[in-house]
């Protein structure tokens, strides 16, 4: 981990093992819910976040209260990262009337409105203009906040992309654009999209710095993403973020990564971001193994708090859903 020194001199040793905390539950929440899928227990499909959780916590641990968080069809790890409560998107998985929506939006909307975590807008570059006004009205409002703006890198390539960075720039907006690239839009590769070697070099093109990190190393992360959120926060503008990383995992239920080789799979496997911190606290003496197994024990736990949650929850009743239709519903 290239950046864990400069970072572990700043993070108590209680952040970082709640930088863990909650890569593991980011983790073990998506396994467990990739098995109540294919149990037939949740009802729509899933874009999981399988070893992208270093992005979602080294960026969002960090945040403050009054921030504002846009996610995308890959949300759990992000809403997890955030603090929404596992309880609410479980039952939101189980469409169940006590999820984060009520049971109506599924996994790709998942959010908290209380926690500063905007329900996540799927439509692939969806949220980068509306974040930008998010921006926008924090700034006129003379508040502090900062807004955060996950996307990938297929994104990158869609009209209102651009339309957002660019006003964003030209504002002075205190927002921080992330690009999560894992190499692929859906199946697309990376360099049959791109003429650039990487998104971040066309923040350039708008004014703005554009930082690339290792997606992987949830210290190096925090770091840069640190850099960004400050910068946003003392009114000097955005900054686009790119961390890369790898879905060790399908785009979505539906897909068999034909397009992607077992060696190229395997060689980020070995690069797994979980196991990596893991190892650092370990060797740099944050914790024992033994600490570590109380942490994912506490995971497994609350995980399993909240599948029994979920079950015993009611399903919406057919009248709902007229409710929530307009502003003030």
């Amino acid at each position: 981990m290239v950046a864990a020194a400069a970072a572990s001199a700043t993070l108590a040793r209680e952040d970082l093992l709640e930088i863990y905390r909650r890569m593991r539950l980011a983790r073990r929440f998506e396994e467990t819910v990739n098995e109540l899928y294919l149990q037939g227990r949740i009802p729509s499909t899933l874009h999981l976040a399988i070893g992208q959780e270093a992005p979602a916590v080294g960026v969002l641990q960090q945040l403050e209260p009054g921030d504002t968080v846009f996610s995308t069809h890959r949300p759990h790890a992000h809403a997890l990262a955030h603090g929404v409560s596992p309880h609410a998107m479980m039952a939101e998985l189980m469409a169940k009337a006590t999820g984060t929506c009520k049971g109506k939006g599924g996994s790709m909307h998942i959010g908290d409105f209380t926690q500063g975590f905007v329900p996540a807008i799927a439509i692939v570059g969806g949220n980068v203009p509306i974040a930008a006004g998010a921006a926008l009205a924090a700034k006129l409002q003379g508040s502090k906040g900062v807004t955060i703006c996950f996307f990938g890198d297929g994104a990158a390539n869609e009209g209102a992309w651009h339309e957002g960075l660019n006003i964003a720039a030209i504002w002075q907006l205190p927002v921080v654009f992330v690009c999560e690239n894992n190499l692929y839009a859906a199946s697309t590769p990376f360099h049959e999209a791109f003429k650039v070697p990487s998104v971040a070099h066309r923040a350039g093109a708008y004014g703005m710095p554009g930082v690339v990190v290792d997606g992987n190393d949830v210290l190096a992360v925090h770091d840069a993403a640190a850099e960004a959120i400050a910068r946003a926060r003392r009114g000097e503008g955005p900054t686009l973020l790119e961390c890369m990383t790898y879905r060790l995992c399908g785009h979505s239920r539906s897909d068999p990564r034909t397009y992607r080789t077992k060696e190229e799979e395997a060689a980020w496997q070995e690069r797994d971001p979980l196991p990596a911190f893991a190892a650092y606290l370990r060797e740099e003496e944050v914790a024992n193994p033994e600490e570590l197994l109380a942490i994912e024990a506490g995971v497994e736990q609350l995980i399993a708090d909240a599948i029994a949650f979920a079950d015993a929850s009611p399903a919406p009743e057919s009248q709902d859903l007229y409710q929530d239709v307009y502003a003030g519903d």
